[in-house]
């Protein structure tokens, strides 16, 4: 079967691989080059076992923060737009318990196969990626966060995850780079399974690979519609002429939205926009750190990618505005700053930005909709976890294909 999928960012490529693994013949098209997304600059973790929903009760208490405060790492700036407007309303009444604790469960289940697809795909390919499995630390301010996280943990415990909660000084002895920050730590979540890669990288020997195995690419080329016949789609109406295909997989991101809607179907994916530096980490022992760190205070994620420090955080809905306010970096420098003081001399930033495709409730759109023709198949909605997710959701969009 020829099958083309529409998105060359980590989630598509990972769609290719599965299907050419399973002997169909593959096209990729995107507007930009494999990787130039979302993707290129994300937080670079790998969070196979600790995934709390955005959408959670919390959120009802920091309401005022998200709406009015210029400093909150979560922002929501209404405008005139409805999707923003649904997307909203459907947002605050995923954020309960129920669904909290459904979406958790389901993405963890996502998540261990996801675990499974990338470690085998790492297998054959050896991807030079910087890779690691250092484990994360989840570090909480204060004793209403950490109270949180134990009902996460907790929570998680029952669905598989193995993490445990861990003092100030715990931290200090997994992660010694926080030595000088632990006295604003009141305790953790260490998990010590999760991983870390860079996630460009994966995607560059992923488009190599594909290549080398016959997977046709076509780059700087925009999909503008389709040619839709009995219910399936003949062909994408693309830039460079019509497109066709026996099947066709919508791994688009923030952009799947807007295209679904030609097909008269409603993709709930709104973008999530956040900021990234990478700064070049000083060698010394103890400097940088070699655990991946997430504030949960300050929204910020430190992955540790060779010799840098991928530094990445914040979270707004502000429409589709790629601009990098200095504010924002200034933020992530601040951040970096503070709890790694002797992590870089900050000296390159490498400042980036990027759209992540946001559900509601955090649960990715797989495979076919009830409206949508019958040979589409949709590969969207990860949110912030599109590198973590993107082989477990390929496994299930390829396993959809078959059906």
């Amino acid at each position: 079967m020829h099958v083309c999928v529409l998105g060359a960012g980590i989630v598509g490529l990972a769609t290719a691989w599965l299907l050419v693994q399973q002997g169909h013949e593959v096209t990729v098209l995107d507007r930009a080059v494999p990787g130039a997304g979302a993707s290129g600059g994300n937080g670079a973790q790998l969070s196979y076992s600790y995934v709390q929903p955005l959408a959670d009760p919390s959120i009802w208490a920091q309401l005022p923060k998200l709406l009015l405060s210029p400093d909150s790492p979560l922002k929501l700036r209404p405008q005139l737009d409805p999707l923003q407007w649904r997307w909203g309303v459907a947002f605050l009444a995923a954020c309960n318990a129920r669904t909290s604790r459904d979406t958790t469960a389901r993405l963890l289940a996502l998540a261990a196969e996801s675990r499974t697809g990338f470690e085998r795909m790492r297998a054959e390919l050896a991807p030079d990626c910087d890779f690691s499995a250092t484990g994360k630390l989840v570090l909480y301010a204060n004793e209403a966060g950490l109270a949180g996280a134990r009902a996460q943990v907790e929570l998680q415990r029952t669905m598989g995850s193995v993490q445990r909660l861990v003092s100030p000084d715990e931290c200090v002895a997994i992660e010694p780079a926080l030595a000088r920050y632990a006295g604003q730590i009141v305790g953790a979540v260490h998990t010590p399974s999760e991983c870390a890669a860079d996630c460009l990288k994966v995607c560059e020997a992923l488009a190599r690979a594909l290549q080398a195995r016959g997977t046709r690419f076509l780059l700087d080329t925009e999909v503008r519609g389709f040619d839709v016949r009995q219910g399936r789609i003949a062909a994408a109406k693309t830039s460079e002429g019509d497109l066709p295909a026996d099947a066709f997989v919508m791994a688009l991101g923030t952009a799947s939205h807007r295209l679904a809607r030609t097909l008269g179907t409603w993709l709930p994916v709104y973008p999530l926009k956040g900021y990234s530096i990478t700064v070049d980490v000083d060698p010394a022992p103890g400097a940088a750190p070699q655990v991946s760190v997430t504030d949960s205070a300050r929204k910020v994620v430190f992955a540790r990618i060779g010799g840098r420090l991928r530094v990445a955080g914040m979270a707004e809905l502000v429409g589709h505005d790629a601009s990098i306010p200095a504010a924002r970096i200034d933020s992530l420098v601040a951040a970096t700053r503070a709890v790694f003081p002797g992590a870089s001399a900050m000296t390159d930033l490498q400042p980036w930005t990027g759209m992540r495709p946001a559900t509601p409730t955090g649960l990715p759109i797989l495979g076919r909709l009830p409206n949508a023709p019958q040979n589409m198949l949709f590969n969207t909605g990860h949110g912030a976890l599109g590198f973590t997710l993107a082989f477990g959701s390929a496994q299930r969009v390829a396993a959809a294909l078959g059906k």
